[in-house]
């Protein structure tokens, strides 16, 4: 399935092309093309960071790319797709795809730089947690002989489940020597249930640092328990904070808690 915006003008002829092109030829990065020699680069989405979303995470993203063909570009178009191919998407980003808008170089007349910007609700676009992961840019552009070129993955963005993480250690004061208990909890964003479940299974660092340093010295690394449970360890030695870091995962963004000062005597 492929989305063209109202305002972009398609010759009958290439309207033809485009319903009688077979399937096998949608495959993801697979490059459609009426007699057009239109490519694309430098396609960049979010500035090139991960699109981290809370249960309900509001932002713009935009997108950028550049489009090149010998007979300049007349008009071109990008969006986000999510699934195995363009026919089976089960996510689209935006909807109804507006137009990029395009300056065409003033030293080489046949490369335009497209920018196009959508909002992008949490709440209403992401309901399966399935979404999380790749997501890849579809690029498409008419020349000025009105032929047009279509890529199916012309570049990817990453959209992932924001993240949190606590931390508590005690006792609190403590005598020098002593053990020390730290606890926490790493919890996820879960889009279906529309609440914060624990993340079971992951690697956390608990991580240490001196009262008047602003340097964390990771101490150890441990996994994630029932409900994304935390509990560890460590030897009293000299006054300091105790956080958890979790660096985050292909489908989930990064989580540092904020430290908690336990005073030793």
């Amino acid at each position: 399935m492929r989305i063209r915006p109202a305002v972009a003008v398609v010759s009958v002829a290439a309207a033809l092309s485009a319903s009688v092109i077979p399937v096998a030829a949608q495959a993801a990065g697979r490059t459609e093309s009426a007699s057009s020699d239109t490519t694309f680069s430098n396609v960049v989405v979010n500035g090139g960071k991960d699109i981290v979303l809370g249960l309900t995470t509001r932002k713009t993203v935009t997108l950028t790319w550049t489009a090149t063909d010998p007979d300049g570009v007349a008009a071109s178009w990008a969006y986000l797709w999510h699934g195995p191919n363009t026919d089976d998407a089960d996510g689209i980003l935006p909807s109804y795809p507006p137009a990029g808008t395009c300056t065409v170089s003033p030293t080489e007349h046949t490369t335009s730089t497209c920018k196009v910007s959508f909002g992008v609700d949490a709440a209403r676009d992401f309901d399966d947690n399935g979404l999380a992961g790749t997501w890849n840019v579809l690029a498409e552009a008419q020349d000025t002989n009105d032929d047009w070129t279509a890529v199916d993955v012309a570049g990817t963005a990453q959209f992932k489940r924001y993240a949190k993480v606590t931390v508590n250690a005690s006792p609190e004061p403590v005598k020098k020597g002593r053990t020390i208990t730290v606890t926490g909890k790493l919890t996820r964003a879960n889009w279906e249930s529309g609440t914060y479940t624990g993340y079971q299974g992951r690697s956390v660092q608990l991580q240490f640092r001196k009262k008047d340093s602003t340097t964390y010295t990771t101490l150890k690394t441990i996994t994630t328990g029932s409900n994304g449970t935390l509990q560890t360890t460590t030897k009293a030695t000299t006054d300091g904070y105790f956080r958890y870091l979790f660096t985050g995962t292909a489908t989930t963004g990064p989580s540092t808690a904020v430290g908690d000062f336990v005073d030793v005597r």
